[in-house]
């Protein structure tokens, strides 16, 4: 497991956690008068599909329509892609490669 997000609402935090699939764990951390949610999880792209993370929606909906795109949309598949390339590397899973 390893943290996939934050939270400051308890509410988020536990809605968030009801999403994921396989090991979960949410850990509340005090700071000063503060409290944050860390959600602990399985590392996957469903997960952070699932928690709507790294535009993945967008991603999903822009390869829908791929043999229409435009420029417009090509920037932003590279965009996301970008991001999604360093959270691949962060939590060390592979990108699917009908995502390239």
């Amino acid at each position: 497991m390893k943290l996939l997000n934050t939270y400051d609402d308890k509410d988020d935090a536990d809605t968030a956690a009801a999403k994921l699939q396989g090991e979960k764990r949410l850990a509340s951390e005090r700071d000063s008068t503060e409290v944050v949610y860390n959600l602990f999880g399985l590392p996957t792209w469903g997960n952070f599909h699932r928690l709507d993370m790294y535009n993945l929606s967008e991603l999903r909906n822009l390869l829908e329509h791929r043999e229409h795109w435009g420029a417009e949309e090509q920037v932003r598949h590279r965009e996301i892609l970008s991001t999604v390339q360093v959270v691949s590397k962060n939590f060390e899973i592979v990108i699917p490669s009908h995502w390239l």
